[in-house]
């Protein structure tokens, strides 16, 4: 099966970058890389964007997130696939500071994370999310992925009845209660951290998270997990913004800039095989009946 790697593109980057993790000024950029270690480009304010604080960028997800937001905390936060497509959308956008806040996943795709301005966190485009939130046209494809214990018998065939746990407010939450229907009681976890945590314990036998975000901590696990298949879900990521917002359209247009300009690709390429360690092709693609 071919993988799509990141399918759209945002816009280039912020002209001074600050992350805060609800309270505290960041560290992973500073005056003279307002943007982190991220790459930017296009043309510097072709855009213009409505936020709520004027030459700000009020942004919230759940971090970090290997490959996707690099650090070790909020604050160190310097690079990553979603934090640079976001400079690239602030720098388009003539936007100076990007402040960035921790929040839960599963409040932020209830709408419980409080004023936003948008969001990259990896978030799959469902109609039930469109129901009360805008998003943008998808900007990468991804499958669900299988992490087990390392070295683990774990077959497709043997999926249904183990023990499994997802993370909270996901669509493979939803895809492992209503479709696969195990056998035997769902764990849910808040996080992926403490998913991966639980399977690397022995607690779960497999977890079920998407493949982007499998791939990314299983190889930050130092070999105690690995991802040992995918299921073809066919999920589309977008950005995340508040319902109505008069900011969806002007996104649509840099992310489709983006993508047609291969800045998305070459941050996918970029960050995504260093943090992933392994090619999402040579996955083998379980077929679950």
């Amino acid at each position: 099966m071919k993988k799509h790697f990141l399918t759209a593109a945002v816009l280039a980057a912020v002209t001074a970058t600050m992350l805060t993790a609800c309270s505290g000024a960041a560290t992973g950029a500073t005056s003279d890389k307002p943007y982190g270690d991220c790459p930017v480009s296009g043309t510097k304010g072709e855009f213009s964007l409505k936020t709520l604080r004027p030459g700000e960028l009020l942004v919230k997800a759940d971090l970090p997130s290997p490959g996707w937001y690099n650090g070790d905390t909020v604050a160190e936060i310097h690079d990553g696939v979603d934090y640079c497509i976001l400079a690239n959308i602030a720098y388009r956008a003539g936007i100076s500071r990007i402040t960035l806040q921790n929040a839960s996943f599963d409040g932020l795709i209830a709408g419980k994370a409080g004023d936003m301005d948008l969001t990259l966190n990896q978030i799959t485009i469902t109609d039930e999310r469109k129901q009360i939130f805008d998003f943008s046209t998808p900007y990468f494809d991804s499958n669900s992925g299988i992490v087990a214990k390392e070295g683990a018998k774990l077959t497709a065939a043997g999926l249904r009845g183990a023990r499994i746990g997802v993370k909270q407010g996901t669509t493979e939450q939803v895809y492992v209660t209503d479709v696969l229907k195990p056998t035997q009681q769902v764990s849910v976890f808040p996080g992926d951290p403490e998913l991966d945590a639980a399977v690397a314990a022995g607690q779960i036998d497999a977890a079920v998270q998407d493949l982007s975000v499998a791939l990314g901590s299983t190889s930050a696990s130092n070999g105690r997990i690995a991802v040992q298949g995918q299921i073809d879900t066919k999920q589309q990521m977008g950005v995340l913004l508040p319902k109505n917002s008069p900011n969806t359209a002007v996104v649509d247009k840099i992310i489709e800039q983006l993508k047609a300009d291969g800045t998305i690709d070459k941050l996918s390429s970029k960050y995504l095989s260093k943090a992933y360690g392994a090619d999402p092709t040579k996955i083998p693609v379980w077929s679950i009946q």
